[in-house]
């Protein structure tokens, strides 16, 4: 077994992780070990295993990802593996586990303190603590996601089995890829976490109305389901595919504050190589991304299965604000 002892699980918003410190460099999983850990009935069961080791442990890194750790003193660096065993690039929820492990750990500091940089294959990632914080949680970080890398609106069809038609998804590279679907079966309505607020047509000239004429340009498209009423057991269908697979998440906005500049909205997502989670860091980003293309709002509280997390939008960055939790630690036989 090319595994530690110990194994550590932990939770952000509902994504769940096992980790370990490899700190010798010694213990680099095989897809096969991830799998057997990671199912739900015959192992401890995550979404994902993320091994903590420094770069120059990690055999699938270039020299350029390794120089770029060592310039900005990234020690550590987040060897990230699916369920099914394929490496990713990047998990912004898996960057909170991270982030509150070290500090358990002693390898990072308590709110307040320094911020944790840690290395990952989509880039250096800079965490800060910011501990309790309404209504995210006890435990939050800031991350920051870095800008996204390419927007392509409406370039993309998404079905899914069993559902009648097709919808526009916009891809957003986040360090790794999505492809994002707005709920267009709302007319225009804003809606906040308490119900419909206020009916905004599409002659406004505020965020709504904005949001109505860039979905009407996916014209063609079938009004996607309630967000909440989706069937999301089987991946969804993108065309053109994307070599490499893809994130895909559905969207409903719940209400915006044009005044404020800021939005509330929910998400779904179906993460390859796990299935439905109940949340994706960088897929809120990439959802927030998408919003901010489609509405001019560049703040975003974002509901998903497992809490609520805010993200804010700017042309050089994305961040990523949520709650991180331990759940306990495990001795693998």
């Amino acid at each position: 077994m090319t595994l530690p002892k110990f194994v550590c699980k932990a939770q952000a918003t509902g994504n769940d992780f096992l980790l370990y410190i490899d700190s010798q460099g010694v213990y680099e999983p095989t897809c096969d070990e991830v799998r057997r850990l990671c199912d739900r009935h015959f192992g401890i069961g995550a979404d994902g295993l993320i091994r903590v080791a420094h770069p120059e442990a990690v055999s699938d890194i270039d020299a350029g990802m390794l120089h770029a750790c060592h310039h900005v003193g990234a020690l550590w660096f987040m060897d990230y593996r699916n369920a099914d065993g394929s490496l990713a690039e990047m998990c912004g929820n898996g960057t909170r586990a991270v982030a509150l492990f070290a500090q358990h750990e002693g390898l990072a500091d308590q709110p307040g303190g320094e911020p944790f940089v840690l290395g990952t294959r989509a880039g250096v990632r800079t965490l800060r603590s910011l501990g309790s914080m309404y209504p995210y949680g006890d435990a939050v970080f800031e991350v920051s996601l870095g800008g996204s890398r390419a927007v392509h609106q409406d370039a993309y069809r998404v079905s899914l089995p069993g559902v009648a038609g097709s919808w526009s998804g916009t891809f957003v590279d986040m360090g790794n890829p999505h492809v994002v679907v707005v709920e267009a079966g709302r007319g225009g309505n804003s809606r906040d976490r308490n119900g419909w607020v206020e009916d905004r047509r599409e002659g406004d000239g505020g965020a709504l109305g904005r949001l109505d004429s860039s979905l009407r340009a996916g014209e063609g498209m079938s009004v996607l389901p309630d967000v909440d009423a989706l069937d999301l057991s089987w991946p969804p269908s993108v065309e053109p595919c994307i070599a490499t697979g893809q994130n895909v998440e559905f969207v409903r906005i719940d209400g915006i504050e044009d005044s404020q500049g800021c939005g509330a909205a929910t998400m779904r997502v179906f993460e390859r190589g796990c299935g439905e989670t109940l949340s994706c860091g960088t897929g809120l980003g990439a959802t927030a991304v998408t919003l901010s293309k489609k509405t001019g709002i560049d703040e975003w509280d974002i509901r998903v299965r497992g809490g609520v997390l805010h993200v804010s939008v700017s042309d050089e960055d994305v961040k990523l604000t949520g709650n991180a939790a331990l759940v306990g630690c495990v001795e693998l036989w």
